[in-house]
């Protein structure tokens, strides 16, 4: 698998250069769930699509910007699953955004998840690989990935990110959000999941959500290259990660390459009000 670790290194010090660089403008294209694809989404998807296509032992290729699974090898046995720039609507105002992958040995399953990565283009470039234990690199000025930390989460956090318009929210998480709130959380949602999720990780614990919607009542974000590599990465490192009737993240059927689901992530203290307050 470290072949694999050093190809998606290889494409993320490539899309870090381009974000500095390239036209932000859009395309006149949309991706398979509808969105209006950025140049720098595609550009993205291009440079990890050239990049793990030469891999042998990756044998598919699944992109939130590519309608279809692409078959790249024969001799393969992972699929790479992957959302080639998260966020990237926050690239005109300089936010930190970034890119998620899950790899999956077999088959596009839950049960098959066997490491999860995903880097943050920020002040620093950074890459959190989760294989047996979440660990944090740094780009540092030789151009090389140096070891930083291991992440783990607390049992309980301060900080809480929930997305999806407020509108479209039910009683329910209307009302775990408040009493997070009422208990002193502090708000801290750019509307990059990527960077989010990765305040929490590094911040020690917390809430990120994204609940079910009246206009999107099966979630918004896809499960196979956003949510599934997070829930690994979220259970390694200590903390839980589940939907909006408590069931586990990586237990749900995956049943198409674009599916979606509401999620939960968080320390073990926040998992367990989710819980009493969706109930």
């Amino acid at each position: 698998m470290k072949e694999i670790f050093d190809g998606i290194k290889t494409a993320v010090k490539d899309i870090a250069q381009a974000l500095k660089y390239s036209d932000f403008g859009y395309t006149a294209n949309q991706n398979a769930t509808g969105d209006t694809q950025l140049k720098l989404d595609v550009l993205s998807d291009e440079i990890i699509t050239k990049t793990l296509s030469k891999i042998n032992l990756v044998k598919e290729l699944v992109s939130e910007e590519k309608e279809e699974a692409l078959k790249v090898s024969g001799d393969g046995e992972y699929i790479v699953a992957y959302d080639p720039l998260d966020g990237s609507s926050l690239v005109d105002v300089n936010f930190a955004v970034g890119s998620i992958f899950g790899i999956y040995k077999g088959s596009l399953n839950p049960a098959n998840l066997v490491a999860s990565v995903y880097s943050v283009y920020g002040p620093r470039t950074e890459l959190v690989i989760a294989k047996d234990k979440v660990e944090l690199f740094r780009l540092d000025k030789n151009g090389d990935f140096a070891f930083a930390s291991e992440l783990r989460l607390k049992e309980k956090g301060k900080l809480n990110a929930t997305g999806g318009l407020q509108k479209g929210w039910d009683e329910k998480h209307k009302d775990l959000i408040k009493s997070l709130f009422d208990e002193g959380y502090r708000l801290r949602y750019s509307g990059a999941m990527v960077s989010d999720l990765h305040q929490i990780l590094l911040k020690g614990g917390g809430l990120f959500s994204y609940p079910a919607t009246s206009d999107a009542p099966k979630g918004k974000l896809r499960l196979s290259f956003e949510v599934l590599p997070f829930a690994f990465i979220y259970e390694l490192a200590g903390g839980y990660a589940v939907d909006n009737v408590g069931k586990r993240l990586l237990e749900i059927s995956l049943e198409k390459v674009h599916q979606t689901s509401p999620c939960y992530f968080g320390s073990k203290y926040e998992i367990d009000k989710v819980g009493a307050c969706l109930a």
